[in-house]
């Protein structure tokens, strides 16, 4: 995680992460958040805990990590998304629970979409990257042999 992109793409992550966790803890209280409720309460849930595993991977760079993330809230949220939107579209009166329940559902799925998109754009996420600030010095070995002679002419007897 060498990016400014990645930490807040993971921050943002992160912060849905606590915002779906207050929803599902409120709809089990019996109240809402702000209108929104869980679509489906066990897959909520099942998602809230493998959020943690696709959390780590994007951390580690691991592309899987974001195509699982990505693929899991398109599932989840996209038929939500298409219907709320299907009802702006033919006119139908939206209530604020409907219109912040569409807010909260579109930004599950453009999350997932730039975590995926960060990972695409970067090109530093390969097996083996190339550090221009390191790599001067770890990878020259003309630079070893240098100090190794400089060292072995510079002995100094101690008494």
């Amino acid at each position: 995680m060498k990016k400014f992109s990645t930490y807040l793409v993971v921050m943002f992550m992160g912060l849905y992460w606590i915002i779906r966790i207050l929803i599902t803890l409120m709809a089990q209280l019996g109240s809402d958040f702000l209108g929104v409720v869980p679509i489906n309460m066990t897959f909520e849930i099942v998602l809230l805990f493998v959020f943690l595993i696709c959390a780590i991977l994007v951390v580690k760079r691991k592309m899987i990590g974001a195509l699982l993330y990505l693929a899991l809230h398109a599932i989840y949220f996209g038929g939500d998304v298409a219907q709320k939107l299907q009802m702006l579209i033919s006119g139908q009166t939206m209530a604020l629970s409907d219109i912040s329940g569409l807010f909260f559902s579109a930004l599950g799925i453009i999350i997932p979409l730039f975590a995926l998109g960060d990972l695409l754009l970067d090109k530093g996420r390969k097996e083996h990257p190339v550090d221009k600030k390191t790599d001067w010095f770890y990878k020259n070995e003309q630079y070893d042999r240098e100090m190794d002679e400089r060292a072995d002419k510079n002995n100094y007897r101690t008494l």
